[in-house]
This record gives C-alpha cells, sequence and structure tokens, in this order.
C-alpha cells in the first residue's frame, strides 16, 4: 500500500516529466528486481506492492494526456546511459590442480527467462477492476479537516484496472536454470574473478543483459599451502639422507623433482625451488616451491641394517676427531680410548 504523502516518482528513481516509457521500463525493472520469488530480502514483499501502488498512481494521472496524444506520440528518447540487467554473483570452486593448470568447468546458473505466459510484458490475460482501499471506490476521502478531497491512493477514479500476469508477478520474467561451460585461465588465485559478459539477467528491448561474475574459490590441498604465489609443504626425509646428503625426489604440480641434498647436520631445514611453485599469470610471476624437510631417524633396524649401521658408526669412530668432535673430546678428557 502506497501512503497518501509518499512521492511515487521517487519510488520508481524517474523523474515527474517521465513518460509512459520511462515509467514502464522503471517499473518493469524494479519489480524484476523486489518480486518475492526472485529476493530474499524481509522487505521484498512490501516493496513489490509499494511498487506496483506507485506505477498505478502515475499511470493514472497519465492516463489522459496519453489518450489526447494517441498515435501521434512519439517514441521516448534513449536514455544517454544504458540500462542494465541485474549482474549474478557466484562462487567457483576449482582444485588447486585446476587452478594451476586451467580447467574447463560447468556452471550452473538461475536466472530470470522470459515469462512464457506474457511472453515478457508482465501483462497477461483480461483487463481486471479493483476498488481502491483506500477510498472504498468513491475517489473521495476526508482530509485532517474533515473535507473531501481527491483520493490520492487512486487519482480520484476509486479504482485500478490491472493486467498483471499471474504467472510472473508482472515481473515478465520466471526463474530458470542454465548451464555453461566456461574456461578457467592457469594461475587464477583465490579471490580472483572471472567475467562472463552478458550472462547475468537476460535483457529486453530495453534492458542490456546483465554479466556472470565468478569468483575464484580453491579448495585446501591436501599436501600444499598456497601462500600468494608460493607453493609450502611439509616432506620427512631419512635422516642418514641428510647427513650423507646426496639425490631426492621431491612433489610438485607439474611432477616429481629430483634434487641434491647438501650433505650437513640430521636438523629440519628448508629447501627452496625457484619458479617451481603455483604458475604465474600476466604480469606475475611463478612462485617458489618451499620444502620443510623433517629429519627422521630409524625406529627399527633388521639385523641387515644393524651391520651396515655398526659398520657406519665404527667407520666415524675412526676418524672420530672430524666426525664426531664432541666424542673425541670426550674421550680424550676423560682418558677413554
Amino acid at each position: 500500500m502506497l501512503s497518501k504523502n509518499s512521492d511515487p516518482h521517487e519510488i520508481l528513481g524517474v523523474s515527474p516529466d517521465a513518460t509512459p516509457a520511462e515509467l514502464k521500463r522503471a517499473y518493469r525493472r524494479l519489480a524484476m528486481r523486489w518480486h518475492p520469488d526472485r529476493s530474499d530480502h524481509p522487505q521484498a514483499t512490501e516493496r513489490f506492492k509499494e511498487i506496483g501502488a506507485a506505477y498505478e498512481r502515475l499511470l493514472a494521472g497519465d492516463a489522459v494526456a496519453e489518450e489526447e496524444a494517441g498515435s501521434d506520440a512519439g517514441p521516448a528518447e534513449a536514455d544517454d546511459s544504458v540500462a542494465r540487467a541485474a549482474d549474478i554473483r557466484l562462487n567457483l570452486e576449482i582444485s588447486l590442480e585446476e587452478g594451476a593448470a586451467g580447467c574447463r568447468k560447468t556452471v550452473h546458473v538461475t536466472r530470470g527467462n522470459a515469462c512464457p505466459t506474457c511472453d515478457g510484458s508482465g501483462e497477461h490475460g483480461m483487463t481486471r477492476t479493483r476498488f481502491c482501499g483506500a477510498c472504498h471506490g468513491s475517489g473521495r476521502v476526508h482530509d485532517a479537516r474533515r473535507k473531501l478531497v481527491r483520493c490520492e491512493e487512486c487519482g480520484g477514479r476509486g479504482l485500478f484496472t490491472e493486467r498483471i500476469c499471474a504467472a510472473c508477478g508482472g515481473s515478465g520474467r520466471e526463474l530458470a536454470e542454465v548451464s555453461l561451460e566456461i574456461r578457467v585461465p592457469h594461475g587464477m588465485l583465490p579471490g580472483d574473478e572471472l567475467r562472463l559478459a552478458g550472462q547475468g539477467e537476460p535483457g529486453d528491448d530495453e534492458l542490456q543483459a546483465g554479466d556472470l561474475y565468478l569468483t575464484v574459490i580453491i579448495h585446501t590441498h591436501p599436501l600444499y599451502q598456497l601462500r600468494g604465489r608460493d607453493l609450502l609443504c611439509r616432506m620427512p626425509v631419512s635422516a642418514l639422507a641428510m647427513m650423507a646428503g646426496g639425490e631426492i625426489d621431491v612433489p610438485s604440480l607439474s611432477g616429481v623433482l629430483r634434487e641434491t641434498l647438501e650433505p650437513g647436520a640430521a636438523d629440519r631445514r628448508t629447501l627452496r625451488l625457484a619458479g617451481k611453485g603455483y604458475p604465474g599469470r600476466g604480469k606475475s610471476a611463478a612462485g617458489d616451491l618451499v620444502i620443510d624437510l623433517e629429519p627422521v631417524f630409524p625406529r627399527k633396524l633388521n639385523a641387515r641394517q644393524r651391520k651396515l649401521l655398526l659398520q657406519a658408526n665404527a667407520a666415524l669412530l675412526d676418524d672420530a676427531a672430524e666426525s664426531l668432535p664432541e666424542i673425541a673430546e670426550w674421550r680424550a678428557a676423560y682418558g677413554v680410548e
């Protein structure tokens, strides 16, 4: 219900000298946005009714002018700025591997299509007449001084005539799901957006189609963590291999890489492989692969392994001053040979 003091031009967002075509365009745009079947806003129903009442009031005021104009009335001038239907925003969930290499995905979009009942016009069926609820059909109401004045709700007519399509509520749209196959470029990061021009809410003779925006969401990976474009992971390595050095196989998104470890202490260390992380895109270079190497000591030895380790230990003790300096110093200090 539209209150007496409400400005219908302000509700529809049009100027007081708007043409009937401009009024209809504004009404259809707002009705499509606020239709209760399309909007989950708590005030959607009331807002939709208010928009309809404002449109009816303005149509009632313009009825005489339209009849006088007849077939001589010229077309409304096109707006300088193109009116657009609503954009649609969705999340696009992909795996880390899909984001790195690029992929094709099928997305399902629920959007409005032209109502088949009214062919998108929002009007269908026979014209219906209903009495104005404000003046109960009389066209007059009492003002603050109890004087009869013209009813602002119906423009003094006492009734409303309407041909609102019952199937779509006058919006000219019905909801339908469409499937779109898209190509996701390589190197997309979480939060990046893909824009599909014209794949939002459909347009018509008065509205240009909206766009579809897809926000990239990358699933959590069991091995890698994505930090910027660097890939971080943890890898257990034999403590003996860390001490002796040599080649080890490390995982990457492009496959297994063979890298050489420098001999050293069996302590936790970091291996950084430049440019082997998440791929670059545009002016952004590829990230690094950062591997946190964690030493692992043997927990159980079979007879052969024990014999080999004892031989290795004996060889180390033969050159304890170089290989095991702490042991050599302790033995020298306490006379242990």
